[in-house]
């Protein structure tokens, strides 16, 4: 599994590192959102709250807005 990642990397280092980018992300979104489901509803500002709907926020304008534009105007295949 780890050779087939150093792989890819070595063939397509910028998508590989935007995959499994993504995968630690989702992966922190989802744990994080257990972890502070266990601790109960947020009190007062509820910063740790607000800093993984953050997290997830810039994660979709990143893949919904930013990755397109880079394809239509700077990628060249």
């Amino acid at each position: 599994m780890l050779a087939d990642i150093a792989a890819q990397f070595r063939a397509h280092p910028v998508a590989t590192t935007l995959e499994v980018g993504s995968v630690v992300v989702c992966l922190f979104l989802f744990l994080g959102t257990l972890a502070l489901f266990a601790t109960g509803l947020p009190t007062g500002r509820g910063d740790p709250w607000l800093v993984l709907i953050g997290v997830g926020a810039v994660f979709v304008v990143f893949w919904t807005a930013l990755v397109p534009l880079y394809e239509r105007f700077v990628y060249e295949p």
